[in-house]
Parts: structure tokens; sequence; C-alpha cells
């Protein structure tokens, strides 16, 4: 398996140890994995300790995904990861970014029922 896309699949299950093992090796924090998709774009949304981790390091967080828009923001928005969210504003998200269907994070969040997320994103 190549680094980039080890470092991806630590960031999917929420491996922070392994995240930052590869980090420290040196793997490109952006690199996308063989789908084309970041550690950061991937990762476990529940996560805030990679999400902080990986973002540290210079995780990009307004790369979208090339087949859908989504930003890393509009997956923590749909998934209702508030903590994540928070995280992801801490280092620049872009919380006006839109989607592919000119969806931006919180129009996600309310389709999803996540009041907590909506209330927040509105209050910025």
């Amino acid at each position: 398996m190549i680094r980039e896309d080890e470092l991806a699949s630590a960031a999917a299950t929420g491996n922070v140890d392994h995240v930052g093992i590869l980090l420290q090796a040196g793997v490109d924090v952006n690199a996308v994995n063989r789908f084309g998709r970041t550690p950061l774009q991937v990762m476990m949304m529940g996560s805030t300790r990679v999400a902080q981790l990986l973002l540290k390091h210079g995780a990009n967080p307004n790369l979208s995904d090339e087949s859908t828009g989504d930003t890393p923001l509009h997956d923590a928005a749909r998934g209702g990861f508030l903590d994540t969210v928070k995280m992801l504003i801490e280092f620049n998200a872009d919380i006006r970014a839109q989607d592919y269907r000119s969806r931006r994070p919180v129009d996600l969040a309310r389709e999803n029922g996540h009041l907590e997320v909506v209330t927040f994103l509105e209050s910025l």
C-alpha cells in the first residue's frame, strides 16, 4: 500500500497514533489516495483528534471532492459532528463553500436535522 493510501486509511478509521507516525515520517498531509481524496476528506468525522492532527500539519480544509464539490466541512455538517465543524472552522474552513448542487454546509446540516450545527453555523 502506498503511503498516501495508508495515511488516508488511518484517518478514515480514526487511528490517531498511526496518522501521527505517518505524518512524522513525512507523508504529505494533502496528498490524495488512489481514490483521489485527501486524508481530511476521508477522515472519521467524529474524530476531532484526527482532524486536529491533520490540520496542525497543514491539511487544507477547503479542498473539495472532485465528484460532489463537498468539502470536509460539508461532510462534518451533514453528519452533525459539531466538534469537528468547530475544529475545521478554527483552521479557516470556508462556511460559504458550495457543493455542485449549490448547497452550503449549513444547508446540509439543516437537511439532516442537525440543529446544533445549524445554529452554530448561522451564528458566524
